[in-house]
């Protein structure tokens, strides 16, 4: 499976950007897509996740980050409004995912899309 991710860029504080990202390969189906983000210095941590018709946010991120999933498209978007200077990181796609070829499922991570916000 291949993460394709775009829309990061830089904005000032209290602005929005929505990246997207869209899976392909010989997918089978995709329990689970998200994003997960890592500031510099800084852990790798929960943006927010779906699942079948669910999702799940960092505490810190409820009502400023939506997420939204196409699963005919196999894409998940992420609209970020009231950005701050502290969310700035890179932004990682994420999906859980069976292949046609095998019955188990894997994780896939996309190759990051960096998010700047200035104060």
């Amino acid at each position: 499976v291949q993460l394709q991710a775009s829309g990061g860029g830089l904005v000032q504080a209290g602005g929005s950007l929505r990246p997207s990202c869209a899976a392909s390969g010989s997918i089978f189906s995709i329990n689970v897509m998200g994003w997960y983000r890592q500031a510099p210095g800084k852990q790798h941590e929960l943006v927010a996740v779906t699942s079948g018709g669910s999702t799940r946010y960092a505490d810190s991120l409820k009502g400023r980050f939506t997420i939204s999933r196409d699963n005919a498209k196999n894409t998940v978007d992420l609209q970020m409004n009231s950005l701050k200077p502290e969310d700035t990181a890179v932004y990682y796609c994420y999906c859980n995912a069976r292949l046609r070829s095998t019955t188990y499922t894997y994780a896939y991570w996309g190759q990051g899309t960096l998010v700047t916000v200035s104060s």
